[in-house]
């Protein structure tokens, strides 16, 4: 019997997402074929049709677990410990220096490699 229901259950998000493309084809087919009405209405006209896009989609057991992922991803973002404009600083200016610093050594070695096949070569 489990079974059965989670076989009806996938076969209506399947539909739930078929009819969330198509109304999503739709918002923005209309949105160009109606290319001579005022930018304004087909604006709101491509919005209604992605918004009710979502909402089918958020209906289903992946738009459920998409909302889940994402809210798990918002919590997680404010346990963050981001650094302060002087650490940021600090450590721009450290990898700028030492770019610099490889680049100039990496110069110094090709040029030392240029100058040693110029010799080698003639």
């Amino acid at each position: 019997m489990s079974l059965e229901t989670e076989r009806d259950s996938s076969q209506f998000d399947i539909a739930k997402l078929s009819l969330a493309f198509a109304a999503m084809i739709a918002g923005i087919g209309g949105f160009y074929m109606y290319a001579d009405q005022s930018l304004l209405l087909r604006v709101i006209g491509l919005l209604v049709a992605l918004s009710v896009a979502v909402g089918l989609v958020y209906i289903t057991a992946i738009g459920q677990s998409f909302w889940h992922f994402a809210q798990g991803s918002r919590i997680e973002l404010k346990k963050i410990i981001w650094p302060t404009r002087k650490e940021t600083i600090q450590t721009t200016l450290i990898v700028g220096v030492m770019v610099l610093f490889v680049g100039i050594l990496l110069w110094m070695f090709d040029s030392l490699l240029l100058w040693g096949i110029g010799q080698v070569t003639g």
